[in-house]
């Protein structure tokens, strides 16, 4: 017999590529994709269950199935279709709750893999220059995706204790970017002309859609020689970029703002419905944030095939050309910074974290 994965979030289209890809491996012999509204994307040869992880009915579900690995992918910052923030919540904290209780129950499940994100060690002015798995957030996250984020997290070690005989691997995804991204960052990214904070440069690393499904699809499976598929890790591409050479290459032009000007704006946008400026985002705009991936590598045995730098290259190409050419914005940037200051003397350092 081979491996029975049940995947939540199978209507996003990110869990949609994952059920996909999964039921391609050779190990895997059926593949149940569930979700509370119907997918709009085609699922292969997997079997669509309907079903919402807020309700008891998931237990239902594992226990009528039989499945041994359980790909929790319905964490998410967005809302699908016309849905509220206040039902991302629940579905973040009470789905994970009720999904965890029913794996608990379960003596079928084996392998439990979280989709998580680095927005959990938040963003604050006092930050390390880089996290580690272990390192303490200054500040912990005080709403939004990122605290939605922590309890999860909390839960998913709360079951760790209760089911050792399971293998639990937690993932934590940096931004995630790539042609066919739907994240808060990425509608920022897609405005005409991006809000950034007076003074501060962010540093920010990405991770690649096609290394996302690729490290899940790794991190469901039984841990090669060497390896170790259990345990908590960042995922993110190599190097970083600031937020100023993301606007040059999207041919974007910028808005340097004092930080009220840029939280009034973020609820502006967010009225319109434009984009999900949230505090958290701002916060991320403002100090940036950077996580080391050693563990990555050498423990969980995954090398992204995309860098930073390149995973942005990527999402430029899929998103067409800005209101300037790149080449010309990032002249006039290099031109500005190279004026001094008014009564002479150097313009100012931006912060780069």
């Amino acid at each position: 017999m081979g491996k029975i994965v049940l995947v939540t979030g199978a209507a996003r289209p990110l869990g949609g590529r994952f059920v996909r890809r999964i039921q391609r491996d050779p190990q895997v012999d059926r593949v149940i994709a569930v979700d509370a509204v119907q997918p709009e994307h085609h699922l292969g040869g997997a079997d669509f269950v309907r079903a919402d992880i807020r309700q008891a009915t998931i237990a239902r579900v594992l226990a009528e199935t039989g499945a041994d690995t359980v790909v929790h992918m319905d964490i998410t910052a967005t809302a699908l279709g016309s849905g509220s923030r206040a039902t991302v919540k629940e579905t973040n904290v009470i789905g994970t709750m009720q999904l965890l209780g029913a794996c608990q129950k379960s003596p079928t499940v084996k392998r439990l893999v979280v989709k998580s994100s680095t927005n959990v060690y938040g963003s604050a002015p006092r930050d390390p220059a880089v996290f580690t798995e272990t390192t303490p957030p200054k500040s912990l996250p005080s709403g939004g995706f990122a605290k939605d984020t922590v309890e999860a997290e909390g839960y998913v070690r709360g079951f760790a204790r209760r089911r050792p005989d399971v293998a639990v691997c937690v993932l934590r995804f940096a931004n995630i970017l790539g042609p066919s991204a739907d994240t808060p960052l990425a509608s920022y990214f897609a405005l005409p002309v991006l809000p950034t904070v007076f003074g501060y440069d962010p540093r920010l690393q990405f991770a690649h859609e096609d290394d996302v499904i690729e490290v899940l699809r790794i991190a469901s499976h039984e841990p090669e020689r060497g390896t170790l598929n259990s345990g908590t890790f960042n995922i993110a591409g190599d190097g970083v970029l600031l937020l100023s050479q993301c606007s040059r290459r999207l041919g974007r032009p910028t808005v340097p703002l004092l930080l009220p000007a840029v939280t009034w704006a973020g609820s502006l946008v967010r009225t319109l419905g434009m984009t999900d400026f949230s505090p958290e985002q701002i916060r991320l705009l403002t100090h940036g944030r950077v996580v080391d991936t050693t563990q990555m590598r050498e423990t969980l045995g995954f090398k992204p095939k995309y860098t930073t730098a390149e995973t942005f290259a990527d999402f430029v190409l899929s998103r067409g050309p800005g209101l300037l050419p790149p080449e010309a914005l990032a002249g006039a940037v290099d031109r500005i910074a190279a004026l001094p200051v008014a009564g002479g003397g150097k313009p100012p350092t931006q912060s780069a974290n």
